[in-house]
């Protein structure tokens, strides 16, 4: 754990600068606006640790697998989410001196991220070399309000000394990603140009031909007048920039503002880009930098007034859960079904930047509530276009007629995932697709997605349940053979009980959701059961068999449900048997001995008691929790929110406290030793849940919503805005009481520790513990 960030309400602030911790800062300051997003990297020069990027939605690299041993049905690349071009270089001279943070004295360094409005600020002192001493002061954001526009105000003033400074600002395409399978740089240069005071690059994938417009404007002050210096034009096949030259006496400041526009060919055609870019670019410069920050902060105030969550008395919490819903915004805007929620987001390389189950199991239920209902809807459909590509994956695997099999990874719906353990094993992903379709209908009324998209992917998924599961005779069961579970600490198991109670949920739900469409509109079942030749009675009779006799491992004298078969052959032991010198494991052990012990990487037969607790009663969650929370070493980022949440169902206050705060703080405090590769944005979601779903109690039965809050020992209040169905509320919590406002202009039926209240329009509901 490297604990070296001030706490703070509303910001994330790094005092002094340490080179050690410089690759982590990278990711945790990073800013994005759904459409692009930066790493914290220096503006000027930094010869130190550092790891460039520069990231733009949608646009991916298929690198060519690489494994030792080729196995049918492996993809034939992985999709990443690439380094694109630096934009937000300035190299920084001082009577010829370059800055470079890795080769002067820094003093007074501060580092802060505003959460509440978006920006990253940089203010330093720094000693040349030569003895010059320099103050340093940037701030820069990418506009969620114009989001093809990246901006940088950048200051220099000289302490010590008069003389001239220079800013080369630039844009790059000589970039790398550090985790390229062959060491392959992915981009082409098509276009390096300069001119006074702008510059411009069309870059361009090696494969699939994205292609990526940049270009720049600036404009230079010295103490806040406008100054025009007449730039050397800098260009070559990869770089175009100007460097412009400034008389600057002591104690004056000299300022540039950087504006980029970067255009794709997503959204536009290719002999349109520069055009764009400029476009962009000149938006930027006409409207200036404080019109633009301005109306960027606004895009953040009605973001927060929807999804921020408030707690008192607890500093740590209260910064941990706005960073976490920080990121989470501004990574997924959703007005773009083509895109989704990368586990990194734009803040590095690690997974590849694309698509995992971890959206549909975490970060709908965030978006669910805290945004409006077509955002989650886009998420869906970006699954819904995928369907054929699912079919194929199956396809592959050996399922026919219209099974599908979603990717475990993905960006585009073909999976792209080359260890065998995950890509063939790892099924559970699909039943987290079929739930995130239940939780949406049950959380907007909006049944006629069932019709018009989610029935068609069920029975997908449904008939791929059907052919991946065989009947065991020795058993007279139903069983599921050679799978990994959301635990990916034991692969190749038979009858993970977590993907047989998914699969036979599934089934039943699209049984539920046939009759459903049926009965809503019967023309258009119709017209889909013949175009994907479904046989109803055929098709539902075996389902209705699985459903009657799968297979469920259960120890008898433990009384409870194991997580798979054999799991009690395994030596027992509990997580705090480990030598902490040999945490995490996975940075110490090999695999061998990991699948051979019995520890749990993140929740798995706990993942479908969160999912399904409305079918066991408190005593029997209880029972499994503390039988598998000790055995887990919660080394996925996926794993503390869900133990807190069950943590809060049994009444174990402290323990969900303590898992909250990990995962609340897991990129923060650097939990797992693993920052400096980029933050886990998709699990963020789950600290949403944990405060939400776990001290709130939030749940859904019977098209009711469900509160039923607990209040950790430290704080004195926290308070959350959901809305539900189309209403919005907020909730306030505290020792006394539970106070719900009502935001809508509609009344909202809903249930408080099991009594059932009326909150009228505009109203509010004090509810006494």
């Amino acid at each position: 754990m490297r604990k070296h960030l001030k706490a703070d309400e509303w910001s994330i602030i790094e005092e002094g600068f340490n080179p050690e911790n410089q690759r982590s800062s990278e990711s945790i300051f990073s800013i994005g606006n759904g459409k692009m997003g930066q790493r914290a990297n220096f503006e000027e020069t930094y010869s130190g640790s550092s790891l460039q990027g520069s990231y733009v939605a949608g646009v991916y690299f298929p690198d060519k697998t690489r494994v030792g041993w080729w196995k049918n049905g492996y993809p034939e690349y992985f999709a990443k989410i690439i380094n694109s071009a630096n934009w937000i270089g300035i190299r920084v001279f001082a009577n010829d001196e370059e800055l470079d943070l890795n080769h002067c004295q820094v003093d007074d360094f501060v580092r802060i991220l505003n959460m509440k409005v978006g920006t990253l600020t940089r203010k330093f002192t720094v000693t040349l070399p030569s003895g010059n001493k320099l103050q340093i002061e940037s701030i820069r954001f990418v506009s969620m309000a114009d989001n093809e526009i990246g901006v940088i105000k950048y200051s220099v003033s000289p302490v010590n000394f008069s003389g001239k400074i220079s800013f080369f600002p630039y844009l790059d395409g000589d970039v790398e990603n550090e985790d390229s399978n062959y060491d392959e740089k992915f981009w082409n240069i098509l276009e390096s140009n300069s001119n006074n005071g702008e510059a411009e690059l069309l870059t361009q994938t090696k494969k699939l031909d994205f292609r990526v417009a940049f270009h720049m404007l600036y404009s230079l002050q010295i103490d806040n007048a406008n100054v025009i210096a007449k730039p050397e034009l800098i260009s070559t096949s990869t770089l175009s920039g100007n460097k412009a030259i400034l008389p600057v006496n002591k104690a004056q400041t000299a300022t540039i503002y950087k504006y980029v526009g970067v255009c794709s060919n997503l959204n536009y055609k290719n002999q349109e880009l520069i055009k764009e870019a400029k476009k962009q670019s000149g938006i930027a410069l006409s409207k200036g930098f404080d019109h633009l920050l301005e109306a960027h902060k606004n895009v953040w105030k009605k973001k927060w007034e929807t999804s921020d969550i408030q707690i008192e008395g607890d500093i740590e919490a209260q910064q941990g859960i706005r960073f976490n819903i920080f990121q989470l915004n501004q990574t997924y805007t959703g007005d773009d079904d083509r895109l989704n929620v990368g586990p990194k987001g734009f803040t590095g390389e690690k997974y590849g930047g694309v698509t995992y189950w971890d959206t549909e199991a975490y970060c709908i239920p965030f978006f669910l509530s805290t945004a409006p209902s077509n955002v989650t809807k886009q998420l869906l459909i970006y699954r819904y276009k995928h369907l054929q590509k699912a079919i194929e994956n199956a396809q592959k695997l050996g399922f026919k007629d219209g099974a599908a099999l979603y990717p475990m990874v993905t960006i585009n719906g073909e999976e792209c995932h080359n260890e065998w353990e995950i890509t063939f094993e790892e099924i559970h992903r699909n039943g987290a697709i079929a739930f995130a379709i239940h939780n949406y209908i049950r959380h907007t009324g909006d049944e006629q997605y069932l019709v018009d998209y989610g029935l068609e992917v069920l029975i997908g998924i449904a008939r791929f349940w059907s052919q991946r599961i065989t009947w065991s005779g020795e058993k007279q069961k139903f069983v599921m053979l050679g799978v990994t579970g959301p635990n990916e600490y034991e692969n190749n198991v038979n009858n993970n009980w977590y993907t047989n109670k998914i699969a036979t949920w599934c089934l039943k739900f699209t049984l539920e959701s046939i009759k459903k469409v049926k009965q809503l509109n019967k023309t258009k079942y119709d017209s889909l059961a013949e175009k994907i030749t479904f046989d109803y009675e055929v098709e539902t009779t075996r389902w209705n068999q699985i459903i009657d006799k799968m297979h469920f491992p259960f120890n008898e004298k433990l009384n409870v449900f194991l997580q798979q078969d054999g799991f009690m052959d395994k030596e027992q032991l509990m997580a705090s048997d480990i030598d902490l010198s040999q945490r995490p494991i996975n940075q110490h052990w090999s695999w061998d001995r990991i699948l051979r012990s019995c520890f749990i990487k993140q929740a798995d037969t706990l993942q479908g008691f969160y999912l399904f607790e409305n079918e066991f009663d408190n005593d029997t969650i209880k029972k499994h929790f503390n039988f598998y929370e000790p055995r887990t070493v919660h080394e996925s980022s996926l794993s503390p929110c869900v133990h807190s949440i069950l943590a809060s169902k049994i009444g174990d206050t402290q323990k969900a406290y303590k898992l909250y705060l990990r995962t609340s703080r897991l990129d923060l405090d650097d939990y797992n030793n693993e920052v400096h590769e980029g933050l886990h944005i998709t699990s963020m979601a789950g600290t949403w849940m944990s405060i939400v779903e776990g001290f709130g109690g939030k749940r859904v039965y019977d098209g009711k919503l469900s509160l039923n809050p607990i209040i950790p020992d430290k704080w004195s209040l926290y308070s959350f805005k959901m809305q539900f169905q189309g209403k919005n509320i907020d909730v306030k919590v505290t020792k006394q009481s539970v106070v719900i406002t009502s935001l809508s202009s509609s009344q909202l039926y809903l249930n408080i520790y099991g009594k059932t209240f009326l909150l009228k329009s505009n109203d509010t509901l004090v509810v006494e513990k």
